[in-house]
């Protein structure tokens, strides 16, 4: 069987991350959502997503094929549903559709056709961006028996401070210096040739990603992921990096999702609630304006290759759009649109040809080559919030 991941509208309450991705790329718990219906189905999947981004993430289709909502996220009850589905079924939850089955001769679906069944049990679904660190904890927790199960973790080394050791896996070639693992409130997760330095405090749900670094005297709360490759110090709380990232200096971070290839600046503090105890307001791309999230905390969302300068204070409730750069003192606005340049002061445009320049020297730091696809689709996206910047 061929599955394909669908991005659906759920996409458009997930930008700025889904600028540069499907949804099925996104972090939440340990893996992305495409990587956890691989681990279950067993099988490669592609997506359906936007045009310009299918040079990048393309999509194959056989005689058969069972497309999936990339929001919803799998557990054992849906993947073996999935897994079931034949001609002319699909299974909704909530009257969503979460998969259906189609032939490559169909030009269109028509549900009223299909047997219509109802998804057993509860399932978690990406609905904003606030969802990623919301449901992280329970993600973690779900990864975290997905990965493990039936495997040995690498002793915890001597001088390490453990509690509830037999919920910390710690991956071959991890480092752990000196530090404190409490797993009391959740599952600890150390990837591969991750390492945390000395003196770093750390309570689960907590996940690292290979190559991953926590540095010296870190403080990180749940329930946060650092992705791939990422370098983090100072203090974190319930956030999500999605891989590449770092925020490698004193400050706060919390209640908040950075892309890849972010960076934040030394002492750079992030509100995650305001002085009024107030619900938080995010900005909201298809509706253009700003939307309620029914938090009471919540604190930044940055996407791909935006970076700021040290000592930046962002309010609470601050979007920040792909490949943006803010510095200087004082709050910008809690909406940074893409490709912008400056901050409280004031912005103007960051011109594509100098945010090429740094994502050649950034990526090559990491051994990776920029490539002609993430050109086209960083100017698709320049192009396309170009509407925000003149706001």
């Amino acid at each position: 069987m061929n599955y394909i991941l669908f991005d659906s509208d759920v996409r458009n309450s997930l930008l700025p991350f889904t600028y540069t991705r499907p949804v099925a790329d996104i972090r939440i718990g340990v893996l992305t959502i495409r990587e956890k219906w691989e681990k279950f189905l067993g099988f490669t999947t592609t997506s359906i997503t936007e045009e310009y981004l299918e040079n990048k993430y393309p999509m194959v289709e056989l005689d058969k094929n069972i497309l999936i909502n990339a929001s919803f996220l799998p557990t054992k009850n849906l993947v073996k549903q999935v897994s079931n589905l034949s001609n002319n079924q699909a299974i909704f939850k909530d009257e969503q559709v979460i998969a259906f089955f189609a032939s490559d001769t169909q030009e269109d679906v028509d549900f009223t056709l299909y047997k219509q069944i109802e998804c057993s049990g509860d399932v978690l679904q990406l609905k904003n961006t606030w969802d990623i660190f919301s449901l992280n904890d329970k993600a973690i927790k779900a990864d975290y028996d997905l990965i493990t199960q039936g495997r040995t973790s690498a002793p915890i080394p001597e001088g390490v401070h453990a509690i509830n050791k037999e919920n910390i896996f710690i991956e071959e070639g991890a480092t752990i210096s000196f530090s404190s693992l409490n797993a009391s409130t959740g599952p600890i997760y150390i990837g591969k040739d991750s390492e945390i330095m000395e003196g770093c405090l750390v309570r689960g749900p907590f996940a690292m990603c290979e190559h991953s670094v926590l540095k010296m005297g870190a403080k990180v709360y749940g329930a946060t992921t650092l992705g791939p490759y990422c370098k983090v110090g100072g203090e974190v709380n319930n956030s999500v990096l999605f891989g590449f990232s770092n925020k490698g200096h004193e400050g706060f971070l919390g209640n908040s999702v950075l892309g890849e290839w972010c960076n934040v600046g030394a002492d750079t503090n992030t509100s995650n609630l305001k002085n009024n105890y107030a619900e938080v307001k995010l900005w909201d791309y298809h509706a253009e304006r700003f939307t309620n999230t029914g938090l009471q905390f919540c604190g930044l969302m940055m996407g791909d290759h935006s970076k700021c300068g040290i000592n930046t204070m962002f309010n609470t409730g601050t979007v920040i759009g792909v490949s943006a750069n803010i510095f200087g003192s004082g709050f910008p606005r809690n909406f940074i649109p893409s490709f912008s340049w400056g901050g409280a002061a004031g912005f103007t445009t960051y011109q594509l040809n100098k945010v090429i320049e740094v994502a050649k020297v950034v990526m090559k730091r990491r051994e990776l080559e920029w490539s002609e696809i993430d050109e086209k689709i960083l100017q698709h996206v320049f192009d396309e919030t170009a509407k925000n910047r003149a706001k």
